[in-house]
């Protein structure tokens, strides 16, 4: 015996879609619209008013267009006529659009020690710079080896001095704090 497989989208004989599974966004359509009277809105943008969900899907199928739930509050639920799969493209399009738009920040870390010679500090500052040029944060941990946790006075200093050299591009973000044997500052890029 064959099974037949139940699709989830029905199409009628205009190619409109009246019956489709939820949409990932929750919105239901069409006939999955069970409340006795809604708040109309026309595909132009103009109110109807509160009336009921046949008179609702009467003008809909008329414009061969969907009837869609836009809020589904008890007391007051709203819909609007509109063209459905339309209506999903442009909301996929702004959805990419806003991502490609997105800058994401990264935390770049630059490590320190308390015997860091002046040569490798400004090439760690000029790494730092750039980080911060670039628009990421910057984690700037300092460690402490064996005795050298009695002189964290020395470690404040030195986070100091780094975040001065840095001042030009980027300014404290989170002062330095000693966490176990190490001390952690975080600098972040300059507002423009």
């Amino acid at each position: 015996m064959e099974r037949m497989q139940k699709h989830p989208l029905h199409f009628d004989f205009s190619g409109r879609c009246i019956r489709i599974a939820k949409a990932s966004s929750g919105q239901m359509i069409n006939d999955e619209i069970r409340f006795q009277r809604v708040r109309l809105i026309e595909s132009d943008g103009s109110m109807i008013g509160v009336v009921p969900i046949s008179e609702a899907r009467k003008r809909a199928e008329d414009q061969s267009l969907d009837l869609v739930l836009i809020s589904a509050q008890a007391d007051n639920p709203v819909c609007k006529i509109m063209d459905y799969n339309k209506f999903k493209f442009e909301q996929a399009k702004k959805e990419k659009e806003a991502k490609k738009n997105q800058r994401i920040t990264e935390i770049k870390e630059v490590g320190l020690k308390l015997t860091t010679e002046e040569h490798d500090l400004s090439y760690k500052t000029k790494n730092a710079c750039r980080f911060l040029e670039e628009g990421d944060r910057v984690k700037v941990v300092l460690k402490f080896r064996g005795r050298e946790m009695t002189y964290t006075t020395r470690g404040y200093e030195v986070m100091k001095q780094f975040a001065q050299a840095c001042a030009e591009v980027g300014q404290v973000d989170r002062d330095p704090k000693v966490e176990g044997r190490n001390m952690v500052m975080f600098l972040a890029p300059l507002k423009k």
